[in-house]
């Protein structure tokens, strides 16, 4: 599979930070601002960037190995929570609405027929993935076709003029999924790539490590990483996978999420390391793991919130920030055009 992303052109990086420094302010003073400004100039190859029609696609999906309780919540919670987004009243729903970002939900292998439910994107790999701790969650034919799928909703997404997108997840046990992605990947120990996820008790924790550290151990596995998202993977991992590869073919800004959602990023950057010239981390989760896939990454997130609620809500919270560090670019007076004397030189 070849998404043919670039790296992000740095030939206006020198006039972009002379533009930023010389806005009438100290330099530096607007703080994590200033990078993001310089950051969204350069995926824009442009002193005037513009944010366009934002927009965070909300993947669902079962996952067999919700039957193991490894989740405080029963699976039906998927598919009920699909039902509130598309009634609008989920957490992703109302920061969407307070910051006008389109919310648009994917069915992506969720265990229910929702028959023609009115604003939901019918692309169903199958209903659930199986139980990887007796068999790979889905075959290899499965995995590139939700990746396939995610990138062809984002492509239909920008060609409606989007250029700012963010991911959100739905799916009970997903958290189990994002933790061995994680540990695959980042070579991190399983027992701490694994958090409470909807809030399991200690005795549900260890449980929950308990399982997944068999089901590691039943999967010999190598390091490629379309086997390790088939083997453990979700199909909404999958289909963000996909779905941030062409966000950023399309030099998208993408707002990355949570837990769950960088775990598709895991992969993303396996398949194409230039995806993270075009990301910009909203938040630390409270996940355990996320600081260490952040880490691992060498991202450094706008905001700590202490958030694990995923569905895309740190997106959607981040991006005001993101639009007031586009606005002071474009915006701000210089100590020319404002007639204010620069600092001695």
């Amino acid at each position: 599979m070849n998404f043919n992303v670039k790296p992000v052109s740095n030939e206006l990086c020198e006039k972009l930070n002379h533009k930023i420094n010389q806005k009438t302010k100290p330099p530096g003073s607007l703080g994590k601002l200033e990078n993001i400004a310089l950051k969204i100039g350069n995926i824009q190859n442009t002193l005037t960037p513009t944010l366009n029609n934002p927009a965070i696609i909300v993947f669902a999906s079962d996952h067999g190995i919700a039957l193991e309780g490894v989740s405080a919540f029963p699976q039906e919670v998927t598919y009920q929570m699909v039902y509130n987004f598309l009634n609008g009243g989920a957490g992703i729903n109302v920061f969407a609405r307070q910051n006008n970002i389109e919310v648009i939900v994917v069915d992506s292998g969720v265990n229910y027929d929702f028959k023609d439910a009115k604003g939901l994107i019918n692309a169903k790999i199958g209903y659930s993935t199986k139980n990887y701790l007796h068999e790979p969650a889905m075959t290899i034919e499965e995995c590139l076709a939700a990746i396939q799928k995610g990138a062809d909703i984002v492509d239909k997404v920008y060609k409606k003029g989007c250029n700012i997108i963010g991911f959100g997840e739905m799916g009970i046990a997903n958290t189990s999924s994002a933790s061995i992605i994680m540990n695959k990947i980042c070579d991190i120990p399983i027992e701490m790539c694994i958090g409470r996820g909807t809030g399991h008790d200690d005795s549900g924790l260890s449980r929950k490590k308990e399982i997944l550290k068999r089901a590691v151990e039943k999967h010999k596995i190598d390091n490629d990483p379309l086997k390790i998202l088939s083997t453990f993977g979700g199909f909404e991992i999958a289909m963000c996978c996909g779905a941030i590869l062409k966000a950023c073919e399309n030099k998208m800004i993408v707002i990355m999420d949570g837990f769950i959602i960088t775990s598709a990023l895991l992969i993303a950057c396996k398949l194409n390391i230039n995806v993270l010239d075009y990301c910009i981390f909203s938040h630390k989760s409270n996940e355990d793991g996320h600081i260490k896939m952040l880490n691992w990454l060498k991202a450094e997130p706008v905001l700590n919130l202490e958030l694990r609620l995923g569905e895309g809500t740190g997106a959607a919270i981040c991006y005001p920030i993101i639009k007031s560090a586009v606005t002071f670019l474009n915006e701000m007076a210089s100590f020319e055009s404002a007639g204010v004397a620069n600092k001695n030189q």
